[in-house]
């Protein structure tokens, strides 16, 4: 079937999504290699197509199915809902993803490289064509406007550039082989089990996706309510995992099954029936979900930790979510809430659930299981794998706030009564927008270090940060340490030790920066060991209640590092830098609005004062950001980069001055 007629089928009805189906995944590279591909006539795969009577079909999105009979796409939604995108320039109405990753799609008529809509570099460059706009008008429509520029007239490109343009308007008549299954006999669970034998191909199915598939198979709507659970946590500022669907199945899984595996929830009784039925699994939803909720409220409340960033891995919430469902209204003492707070805070620590998760939970969830004090038995099988819980100076070496030891120095930022530089107010209750809000503020700052040749692990070290509010950390700026910690210990004695700044002043020095690092990390540790000793024997004092981490509003803030794997990639771009003899750039750079100080965005890898500091434009790598991230960082006046290749032909040519 041609691409064309697949899109009309989808407009009129005739082809849609299985409910069972995952939503959209991909990601921009993706969208541009499979273009690349078509462009270049390379083999994209064939799709697999359910045809079944349209009464009987539970399909995505709310539009209307044709009469008779409809094709379910089963394999190559991805490709598929990329191309409807590109081509009509809308998702289709089955859509459930990001749009960012198929609209504004670009190509270069020289190059022949396809990238997304930057303003800057293509506005007004008449060698970048919208793809949509091609696909929509024809290529006629271009070839007359392109006419029109005598620079290219002058190259003698026109016959290139015709054949290029048409080789993208063609893509429409592709033929894609479609295999298709039918047949009256074919029940759902048929097609979720042939559902979950082929579509892994492209984007691999996890196991979480093959256990939903199978449950929505029961229970259509189990996506939508599930995705609405998570849209509320992520609404105040909670996003769990790189796949929070499977996370959120985990924790019904092992609230529901005692097992860290999905296959658990499928096993069949002697009668050949589904041990959970669908009214079970709802309720194990509501109970989880109930149990979540209690959990966020608690750790924010106790620790502090009242966003994603600091939580630690979501790992440890399928066994709490067991915990607390077995064990009910006592978990409700404060004593033992301290206890399991003594526990979950030292697997943020040591990363418990960071290797091999679903053993380590595995061998938890079968302890929580056992007749033994319950609590002292988790906490003992953290001194089986550790040794020794007690923290050191040696731990608070990291550097970022990627660190494990990030949260501990948040956690304690607001639980042991840090206050503010500028105004002396304790920082421990919820500081939400405007100038009050909390922010990571590094003590000696980051400009004067480089001036002074550190290496930006140090800059970045641990023990540089601290939290202020934005109002003090703007006032603060680029002030050497030495000159404000004078000023606001006069003003608020007492404040800079609340933060476990050290008191000799010759390290307040920048020259003496390495050691008021080592110095500080001994604080730290004792700090930290105070705080834990206080949760393990359940003498921490009572806190005031801040404000519900589940009815505050949120800010939402456009662009952040995706993944440990994007984080590699960005170390690799830093690396390259440095052996270029260049700035390695400032990780997860804070993009603030200069007159409010608010924060606009936050970009991947950035150099704000140029990669030749002072003599180039602010410069931004950014990986598989959306178009408001580039649009913002395009506007402050950054050249951005959506790859590494990018980034280093332009330092090889522009500032390297290398040969091509």
């Amino acid at each position: 079937m041609k691409l064309n007629t697949i899109l009309d089928q989808i407009d009129m009805g005739s082809v849609a999504l299985p409910k069972f189906q995952r939503g959209y995944v991909w990601r921009r590279r993706q969208v541009r290699k499979l273009m690349r591909s078509l462009y270049l006539g390379y083999p994209v795969g064939s799709l697999l197509m359910w045809e079944t009577q349209t009464e009987k079909a539970e399909a995505k999105g709310d539009a209307s199915l044709a009469s008779g009979t409809v094709r379910l796409l089963l394999d190559g939604q991805q490709r598929v809902t990329s191309l409807y995108g590109i081509i009509r320039g809308k998702p289709p109405t089955f859509f459930d993803g990001n749009e960012n990753a198929f609209l504004n799609l670009y190509f270069n008529l020289d190059d022949e490289e396809f990238e997304f809509y930057g303003p800057v570099k293509m506005r007004d460059d008449p060698r970048w064509i919208s793809v949509t706009e091609l696909m929509q008008s024809g290529a006629g429509n271009f070839i007359s406007r392109i006419m029109e520029v005598p620079s290219i007239m002058e190259k003698g490109r026109l016959n290139d550039y015709l054949h290029r343009l048409n080789a993208i308007d063609n893509i429409k008549e592709r033929d894609f082989h479609i295999e298709e299954v039918s047949g009256a006999d074919k029940t759902m669970d048929d097609i979720v089990d042939i559902f979950n034998e082929v579509n892994s191909g492209g984007t691999k199915l996890s196991k979480g996706d093959l256990a939903l598939a199978k449950i929505c198979g029961s229970w259509p709507e189990a996506r939508e309510e599930m995705q609405a659970r998570l849209q509320k946590w992520e609404n105040v500022g909670y996003h769990f995992s790189k796949s929070p669907l499977d996370w959120l199945l985990r924790c019904i899984t092992a609230m529901l099954t005692s097992q860290a595996d999905f296959a658990a929830l499928f096993p069949k009784d002697e009668q050949g029936n589904e041990r959970f039925s669908v009214p079970e699994f709802q309720d194990g939803l509501r109970r989880a979900e109930k149990h979540i909720d209690y959990l966020l409220e608690l750790i924010a409340s106790r620790l502090g930790l009242d966003h994603s960033r600091v939580l630690g891995s979501p790992f440890s919430f399928p066994l709490l979510a067991r915990y607390i469902d077995r064990q009910g209204e006592s978990v409700k003492y404060q004593e033992v809430q301290d206890k399991l707070l003594y526990w979950y805070a030292h697997t943020i620590l040591w990363g418990h659930y960071s290797g091999a998760m679903e053993t380590t939970l595995r061998r938890d969830l079968v302890t929580i299981d056992g007749d033994e004090d319950i609590l002292e038995a988790l906490i003992a099988n953290l001194y089986q794998s550790r040794g020794n819980l007690r923290l050191h100076p040696r731990d608070f070496e990291g550097a970022t706030r990627r660190s494990r030891f990030y949260p501990m120095l948040y956690m304690m930022t607001r639980v042991w009564h840090s206050r503010d530089f500028g105004s002396g107010i304790e920082l421990k209750h919820n500081l939400l927008g405007g100038m009050s809000r909390l922010e990571l503020h590094h003590i000696f700052p980051k400009a004067r270090l480089r001036e002074y040749g550190y290496h930006w692990n140090e800059i970045n070290a641990l023990a540089n940060f601290t939290f202020l509010t934005k109002a003090t950390n703007l006032k603060i700026s680029a002030k050497l340490a030495e000159e404000y910690f004078a000023v606001y210990e006069d003003k608020h004695p007492g404040v800079l030790a609340s933060h476990w700044i050290p008191m000799d002043r010759e390290l307040w020095k920048i020259e003496n920066y390495r050691d008021f690092l080592a110095e500080r990390r001994k604080l730290l540790a004792q700090a930290a060991n105070d705080f834990l000793y206080q949760l393990r024997n359940g003498v921490m004092p009572e806190t005031t209640p801040a404000e519900s981490a589940l009815a505050r509003e949120m800010v939402s803030i456009p662009g952040q590092i995706a993944d440990e794997a994007e984080e590699a990639l960005l170390r690799d771009a830093m690396s390259w830098m440095e052996q270029q003899g260049l700035p390695t750039g400032e990780l997860g750079f804070e993009l603030v609005e200069d007159e409010s100080g608010d924060v606009l965005a936050i970009l991947d890898l950035a150099w704000p004062d140029g990669i030749q500091v002072g003599r180039t434009d602010p410069a931004a790598l950014l990986i598989d950001e959306g178009e408001e991230t580039l649009s913002i960082a395009q506007r402050a006046g950054y050249r951005c980069f959506t790859n590494l290749e990018q980034l280093q032909h332009y330092v090889e040519k522009e500032i390297l001055d290398r040969p091509a």
